[in-house]
């Protein structure tokens, strides 16, 4: 999920499954610039301003926040923890206590850092029919190589896809 535009594509039962997969997190885990965009967005809302997306401002301003920075010093919106350090370490404790999801939206190099550092359990895509002319890449140019196993895959009446994944390792490649 890429932020508030993405969120008005897609049909009813894409923006149902929006709303339940932020209401699932148990914490949220989000690069800087990720962060300061949300902050500044969802952490200053009401529900009178986000019709029928409440459910998703509930969850980003009831849910503990921890962001993977080394510049930023002191967070603003209420319920954030800066990671710093060992962010290897501090990521797999968090992973480690019980309960729900820990969830990243947004937040495109500490995605790929995540998946080179064999961070991430499940990713889920939603894919918005659109081609863009620039931006920034989800996955790094160069990099390792990642298997993924696909589990749930699904289209809905406007063409948004949304597919979940299960890293399942390094590939393996017929000889030559």
């Amino acid at each position: 999920m890429r932020g508030g535009w993405a969120l008005g594509k897609g049909d009813d039962e894409t923006h149902a499954f929006i709303k339940q997969t932020y209401q699932r997190a148990d914490a949220f885990l989000l690069g800087r610039r990720t962060y300061e965009v949300f902050a500044e967005s969802w952490g200053t809302l009401t529900e009178q301003d986000v019709p029928g997306w409440e459910p998703v401002m509930r969850a980003l301003n009831a849910q503990p926040k921890y962001v993977a920075s080394t510049t930023l010093t002191d967070p603003e919106w209420s319920g954030t923890t800066v990671l710093s350090g060992d962010l290897a370490t501090a990521i797999a404790d968090l992973k480690a206590k019980p309960g729900g999801e820990l969830q990243v939206h947004g937040s495109g190099a500490l995605t790929q850092w995540l998946l080179a550092n064999d961070l991430v359990d499940e990713m889920t895509l939603l894919v918005v029919p659109v081609i863009l002319g620039q931006g920034a890449r989800l996955f790094p140019q160069n990099g390792p190589d990642l298997a993924l196993d696909l589990v749930e895959s699904r289209v809905d009446s406007k063409g948004v896809t949304i597919q979940v994944y299960r890293p399942a390792g390094r590939p393996q490649y017929a000889a030559a």
